[in-house]
């Protein structure tokens, strides 16, 4: 659900195809008065596909902070193969929705960002190695 409170980080997608029609800027109050809907996100293209593209590129540019959106929601809807391929109704969401859905879909975030961190890590000690140098000792064979 929409959240109530400060917008303590509030940057809105760009580029060409995105619209968002919003009333708040960062810093304002959310309040508990009116409807917390902060904006609405529009996008378009040629085709289906590349509008529903542009909503998903435009959903991940969004900085929100201090209050919590639906926009991980509406990228789960939007990666859906029944969404995708346009075979949902009215029943999408009983069908296909659990609070689980976005937890897996961070956590999956999180394990390719976790991995990534890894493999950066691992070329950048590896390439802070010292290079052996020479060593002023030679070994002799036959000191009789």
């Amino acid at each position: 659900m929409p959240d109530t409170g400060k917008l303590e980080t509030y940057i809105r997608p760009q580029g060409n195809n995105v619209r968002v029609d919003d009333g708040y800027e960062q810093g304002m109050d959310i309040p508990i008065f009116y409807d917390p809907m902060i904006a609405k996100l529009i996008a378009w293209g040629q085709t289906r596909e590349e509008a529903r593209e542009r909503l998903i590129r435009a959903i991940n540019e969004y900085r929100v902070k201090g209050i919590r959106t639906t926009l991980p929601f509406g990228k789960w809807a939007l990666q859906q193969p029944a969404f995708i391929t346009g075979q949902f109704d009215t029943n999408f969401i009983g069908k296909y929705f659990t609070p689980q859905s976005l937890r897996a879909e961070n956590s999956e975030a999180a394990q390719a960002a976790a991995i990534l961190a890894v493999q950066l890590w691992q070329r950048v000690t590896a390439a802070q190695q010292p290079v052996p140098q020479p060593s002023n000792w030679k070994l002799r064979r036959n000191l009789r």
